[in-house]
């Protein structure tokens, strides 16, 4: 059942993103967001985003070794675009059913709970137009306090 999540999830996520090619009525969407900042702008600002994604993939991994995963690798796949918006909730999955056991309930699934809504978000950031954007703030702020959370979980499983 899983697979077939992946695939179709992967496939709407790939129409979405690419939605101002077949529907230009419906708006710019995410890349061409991206492309309202001339380049090399743009080209920075991609480049500086997934270098915090690079640095939020390597704390999840941290707290994955720390918890005594056996494989705190497959946090970054959040990488493999376009699957990884699908991805991205199977991901906080895995980590939380590593820190079950470690920490406490309310801190547990506050950090599950603000991964899944970052990863919710994340994907209404694809729709075109102000429910884009809206969705993309919300995710960007959601990411960041779990991304806190995360080092601070991580800090307490040493």
């Amino acid at each position: 059942m899983h697979i077939w999540i992946r695939v179709l999830g992967t496939l709407a996520v790939t129409a979405l993103l690419t939605s101002p090619l077949w529907a230009p009525s419906w708006g710019r969407g995410l890349l061409g967001e991206i492309g309202l900042l001339p380049f090399p702008g743009n080209l920075l600002v991609v480049i500086a985003f997934f270098g915090l994604v690079a640095l939020y993939c390597a704390s999840l991994h941290v707290l994955m070794k720390r918890a005594g995963a056996a494989r705190p690798a497959s946090v970054w796949w959040m990488f493999a675009i376009p699957a990884n918006f699908v991805e991205d909730f199977y991901i906080v999955h895995r980590v939380d059913a590593q820190i079950r056991s470690r920490t406490t309930t309310v801190a547990r699934l506050s950090w599950l709970w603000l991964g899944y809504g970052w990863c919710g978000f994340q994907i209404l950031s694809l729709f075109p137009g102000i429910v884009g954007l809206i969705g993309g703030g919300l995710a960007l702020v959601l990411w960041l306090t779990h991304w806190v959370l995360t080092v601070v979980l991580s800090r307490k499983l040493r």
